[in-house]
């Protein structure tokens, strides 16, 4: 019989794990014939009592395990360790605060045996999302397929199951800064997704803000597009275009005219403007050198304290 590893990163979730546990064992029951289900919790350095509540769940039940890390390394860490501790023939990466329905797993079964290498959700809405987010993510997914050649779909969740061959294929990505929603449409094979309807936390708050989504956000821009390195050029470019323009324009009056054009402020005007311009440039360029600059490093992306 199959075996599917349910890989679950946690972050301040003391309150949602055993309520996760308790809706996925239904149906884990309801599959039993099917597949055997594996549970790998990743605590990403909580400042609660989410280990407690792991080492709990974990003397419990057999086929519930755990790592803990020594701090907090973010969600990408967390959804990386859980997929190099899962060996099963299926994996899949859920929430525990229930965002991510347990009861689609049985038709993301039946698509996988369809023959899909992977079966993603997306939400139908956003649906109990605030406005001002929901705009920035729209954005988001629209820039996003516009400037890179990995498409992304708007709305997909991290919760997709996806065959052992498509994990290996992720794993065999070393790179130190990881944006998973591009990395899982890189890597290719066959996809299907399931909609469903948006569902809110059932309990505790959500870690992600909104300007750590921005930073998340970000991240996607430079990992897998150059398009802002390009903008970089083109303003450079054009700004340099308009400068010997002005020389031109200032040439040629004062042979055929005589004087010069008066006043500072156009002058200052402009050296603010080309400034920016270099400034703008420059911090593009050093985004892209500092991720290169923690690549060579070869840190880890995360440490285990504990594993159960």
């Amino acid at each position: 019989m199959k075996k599917l590893s349910i890989v679950v990163p946690c972050y301040n979730e003391e309150l949602t794990i055993v309520p996760f546990l308790e809706a996925t064992q239904k149906v884990e029951a309801l599959m039993a014939n099917e597949l055997t289900f594996d549970y790998i919790f990743v605590n990403d350095g909580s400042k609660d009592r989410t280990l407690e509540v792991l080492r709990e769940v974990a003397s419990k039940f057999d086929n519930v395990h755990y790592l803990s890390f020594s701090r907090n390394f973010g969600k990408e860490a967390g959804l990386l360790a859980g997929l190099e501790a899962a060996d099963g023939d299926l994996i899949t990466v859920m929430d525990a605060d229930l965002q991510d329905p347990p009861e689609l797993l049985q038709e993301m079964y039946a698509k996988i045996q369809e023959g899909y290498d992977v079966v993603g959700t997306r939400r139908a809405d956003r649906k109990g999302e605030p406005l001002i987010r929901s705009l920035f993510a729209k954005t988001f997914y629209w820039l996003i397929n516009q400037i890179s050649s990995t498409e992304m779909v708007d709305g997909a969740r991290d919760f997709r199951l996806m065959t052992r061959q498509v994990v290996d294929s992720i794993l065999d990505l070393k790179e130190v800064n990881r944006f998973s929603k591009g990395l899982f449409s890189w890597v290719g094979y066959d996809v299907a997704y399931v909609a469903y309807e948006n569902r809110e936390r059932i309990a505790g708050e959500t870690s992600w803000s909104f300007w750590s989504l921005l930073r998340y956000s970000m991240d996607g821009f430079i990992n897998f597009s150059e398009a802002p390195l390009n903008l970089a050029m083109w303003a450079g470019g054009g700004s340099f275009i308009a400068s010997l323009l002005g020389i031109a324009f200032v040439v040629i009056r004062k042979l055929t005219i005589g004087g010069s054009i008066a006043g500072w402020a156009s002058l200052v005007t402009i050296i603010l403007f080309i400034g920016g311009l270099q400034l703008l440039a420059l911090g593009i360029i050093g985004k892209y050198i500092a991720k290169i600059f923690l690549e060579t490093k070869k840190r880890p992306v995360y440490l285990v304290k504990e594993k159960g």
